[in-house]
This record gives structure tokens, C-alpha cells and sequence, in this order.
């Protein structure tokens, strides 16, 4: 496998690990996925993720105030989307491809701590 430079060297290996950080919680990803439908009101999302309605809230605010999500009101209701679903998409089908590669070394690998149980 080769890796473009350009690209690689584009971005801050801080800022890099922080969007890998939004996206590394669990419920939060799951979001990000549910989102590619469209958009959605916190009350659909905690509907098909089964977790309690401020968990669901927090994980939206960390990814709009990652600039990953959007968000629009709508009468009473907030209507949360994502902000770039082509260039997550892309990332997203990017890290399958590594996964293709890696195997289950990635989620065996001791380095790498255990996400924390959502409330």
C-alpha cells in the first residue's frame, strides 16, 4: 500500500487524532452512520440506538461542535445532519479498506483502550 505525501502531510497529526477521537466512540459512529439516511430529530436517533435521550444529545453536541454534524431547528424540533456525508463517506470506506487489511489485529491490539459503556 502507498500513501500520497501530499495529503498525509496536509493536515496536523493533532487535528488528524482529534476527528479520529469524534468518530472513535462507538454510539457516536453508529450515529454518523444513521445519519447518512438524512436528517434526523435526537428523538429518531435514540429510538433506533436505544440509549437514553441526553447520551444521544451529548454524542450530536460533540460532533456539531466537531463541525461533523449540523444542525437546523424545525418548529420545536432540532433536525441534526451531516455536515460533509461525502467526505465521511470517503473516510468511512477508507477505514473498511484498512480493516480489509489489518484483520481483527485492531480490535485485539492492547495499545488501544476499550471505549467506555454508554449510559
Amino acid at each position: 500500500m502507498t500513501m500520497n505525501a501530499a495529503v498525509v502531510a496536509d493536515a496536523e497529526p493533532g487535528t488528524v487524532a482529534a476527528l479520529f477521537r469524534a468518530l472513535g466512540e462507538p454510539a457516536r459512529l453508529t450515529i454518523v452512520r444513521h445519519l447518512f439516511t438524512g436528517e434526523h430529530r435526537v428523538r429518531d436517533l435514540t429510538d433506533h440506538l436505544g440509549l437514553a435521550q441526553s447520551t444521544v444529545s451529548a454524542h450530536l453536541s460533540c460532533l456539531r461542535e466537531c463541525g461533523l454534524v449540523v444542525v437546523r431547528a424545525e418548529g420545536r424540533s432540532s433536525l441534526y445532519r451531516l455536515a460533509d456525508p461525502a467526505g465521511l463517506r470517503g473516510l468511512l470506506a477508507a477505514a473498511e479498506d484498512a480493516l480489509a487489511t489489518t484483520g481483527a489485529a485492531v480490535a485485539r491490539c492492547p495499545s488501544v483502550p476499550e471505549p467506555r459503556a454508554a449510559s
